[in-house]
This record gives structure tokens, C-alpha cells and sequence, in this order.
């Protein structure tokens, strides 16, 4: 039984070191490193609402129509699909503003293509919502992409305070 517990806990470690498969939330899977796991396990659910209310004047860009439904999926907003851009497809850790500028530098066309076939809502959405996202975000001043970053630096930290994380398990 001890070779057991053994080999079970070897072929854990392996499984961490080499990454594990998760899923993101349109659906897109992928492999992450063990630090995208940790840092994805921050709940990223609500704070795209808090962003809004802190900037009540920020694009929503959520006219586009859910392929499931039929319906414009008004709850899929810019935030919210630069969020899952920026946690789930770069694996970017959300409590750094240094991170997020990063992500704004991926859709400002600074740092080569974004992941289109990767987008969030790319899958969901009947039309790709990446070129108005773009767009959106090309469009705003510097003072409001600094607002921006702060806004999420800000909803993330907020979170981490109201839920923290589970306990890891004595297995």
C-alpha cells in the first residue's frame, strides 16, 4: 500500500509540472501551467460589474447575438471577455496592474496578434466579437485605459478580500 501513495503522489507531481487541462468559460480548452491554474483559481465571475459601476461610461460592446439563443447575450460585455482574454487565453495573473497593461498592449496591436481563434465569445457569439473589442479599446485615451487597469486591479483585489480561497486539502 505505501508504493501506492507513492506512485500516486509522483504521478501528481507530474501532472502539476507538466500543466493540466482546463476549460475557460466559452468553452475554449487549452494547457496551462501550474501558476495559470493557482491564478485562475481567483473568481473572476461578477467583477466585470464592478468595473462598470466604477466606470459607468465604458464601452459595453455587448450587442452581439448568442448563437445558443438567438438573443444579443447582454451579459457578455468587453470587461468581461477582456477578463477571460487576460486570465484563461494568456494565463496573466489579475492582481498586477503591470499584467494588465500587458493584456491592453495585446489589443492595442503592441505586442504582435491577438489569439483570434482563442478569443472569448469567439465560439459562443454568431460573430466574433474581436475586432470590436479592438476597436473599442483603441478608441479609449490613455487616462481612461489607466482607469481601466485600475478598475480591474481594483474588483480583483476587492474579491480576493470578500471570498478566499479554499483550503488546500490534507491528501
Amino acid at each position: 500500500m505505501p508504493k501506492l501513495h507513492c506512485l500516486a503522489a509522483i504521478a501528481h507531481s507530474l501532472v502539476i509540472a507538466a500543466g493540466v487541462m482546463i476549460m475557460s468559460g466559452d468553452g475554449a480548452v487549452g494547457w496551462h501551467s501550474s501558476s495559470a491554474i493557482a491564478q485562475s483559481i481567483v473568481r473572476s465571475e461578477g467583477v466585470w460589474r464592478t468595473v462598470y459601476e466604477q466606470l459607468p461610461d465604458f464601452p459595453r460592446e455587448n450587442q452581439y447575438i448568442s448563437k445558443e439563443t438567438g438573443k444579443a447575450a447582454t451579459e457578455d460585455t468587453l470587461v468581461s471577455r477582456l477578463i477571460r482574454y487576460h486570465l484563461y487565453v494568456k494565463g496573466r495573473p489579475a492582481f498586477y496592474r503591470l499584467d494588465w497593461k500587458l493584456t491592453l498592449a495585446d489589443y492595442l496591436g503592441l505586442t504582435g496578434a491577438l489569439e483570434v481563434g482563442e478569443y472569448p465569445g469567439a465560439n459562443k457569439l454568431k460573430k466574433n466579437p474581436v475586432e470590436g473589442d479592438v476597436a473599442a479599446i483603441r478608441k479609449l485615451n490613455r487616462a481612461q485605459r489607466d482607469a481601466l487597469v485600475q478598475a480591474l486591479v481594483n474588483g480583483f483585489s476587492t474579491q480576493s478580500r470578500r471570498s478566499p480561497l479554499p483550503a488546500p486539502s490534507s491528501n
